[in-house]
């Protein structure tokens, strides 16, 4: 997946709107985190720690928990991965922040 596919599926969930920088994009509800690029090739993703821990058993080579995300309700997503497992952690967060 590129950054602009990361674009573009996260713009289309009603509501949620690229801001941060063109370097370091991310995208919001409400002003809460869906998503944020942090390089060409790693997004980071908001997740209940629940839905982080199913995540990085179901898809390891696409998820991870670095010790910076330990603590906080966020997963890492490596964009080689699974697309379809990355577009459905967008939109749960996605869900997750429209609550």
């Amino acid at each position: 997946m590129t950054p602009e596919e990361v674009d573009e599926f996260a713009r289309s969930l009603a509501g949620c709107k690229r801001k941060g920088t063109a370097a370091r994009p991310a995208w919001y509800v409400d002003d809460r985190l869906v998503a944020r690029l942090v390089d060409p090739g790693e997004l980071v993703v908001r997740t209940s720690f629940a839905g982080r821990e199913r995540l990085v058993a179901d898809h390891p080579e696409t998820f991870g928990v670095p010790p910076r995300y330990e603590r906080h309700m966020k997963v890492q997503a490596l964009l080689s991965g699974d697309v379809a497992a990355i577009c459905d952690a967008i939109r749960a967060a996605w869900e997750l922040q429209r609550r």
